[in-house]
């Protein structure tokens, strides 16, 4: 567990992440994070939980349809 403090960059307030943190969620200065408020409190991840559930659907149905989907294609 990290206990992170708030501090002012120019206008703004932000947070500051450890090396480590970084190091494990494979992020890099520039990339972009999104927070995602659960019943457990905020998770930041670095990539989007609502289009993660949503491209399983389409994995789902790209599967079952995939003979439909290919005469589509052509």
């Amino acid at each position: 567990m990290h206990t992170l403090k708030l501090t002012q960059i120019g206008n703004s307030i932000g947070l500051i992440l450890p090396k480590e943190v970084l190091a494990r969620l494979k992020l890099e200065k520039g990339d972009t994070v999104f927070i995602t408020e659960t019943p457990e409190g905020y998770v930041i991840t670095p990539h989007d939980v609502e289009f993660e559930a949503q491209m399983k659907v389409a994995r789902e149905v790209m599967k079952k349809r995939r003979a439909v989907l290919r005469e589509l294609a052509k």
